[in-house]
């Protein structure tokens, strides 16, 4: 068997696939919003205001725990769902004070570890509020 006649299988169900994907929208009952114009955009915009909206109300209540628990997602990966660590180090059951040190340490380029220069990337964008609320976050592990 030649490798076109292997390829075009997989080329048409690739084209099938990525149609019909376009054709659904995961969010609301619109069409895609490629597909969505006049009145059918207006009322995805509105929906979408709203739903901005509502995630600003819980946001503004939420404490700094669950706040820092939202952004903690993006540390799991390396330091545990727990903190119990794994690729990174174990964060469960540092204070919220140390936390917020060496997460200033990293956005300061400061090395700690062998694992500095990928802490440095992920601390680059963490705004002091941010780490305030990893650190409470991860105080309550």
């Amino acid at each position: 068997m030649s490798n076109t006649n292997f390829l075009v299988p997989i080329l048409i169900g690739s084209t099938a696939l990525l149609i019909g994907a376009r054709m659904v929208s995961w969010e609301t009952n619109h069409p895609p919003v490629g597909a969505c114009i006049g009145e059918c955009y207006q009322s995805y915009l509105a929906e979408q205001q709203v739903r901005e909206a509502a995630e600003a109300v819980l946001l503004a209540q939420a404490s700094p725990a669950d706040l820092g628990k939202r952004l903690y997602t993006g540390c799991a990966a390396c330091h545990g769902m727990s903190g119990e660590g794994g690729v990174g180090p174990k964060v469960q059951g540092q204070t919220q004070a140390a936390i917020v040190s060496m997460l200033t340490a990293y956005k300061n380029k400061e090395t700690r570890g062998a694992q500095s220069m990928l802490m440095w990337g992920q601390s680059e964008a963490l705004s002091t509020a941010d780490m305030n609320n990893l650190g409470a976050y991860i105080e309550t592990m």
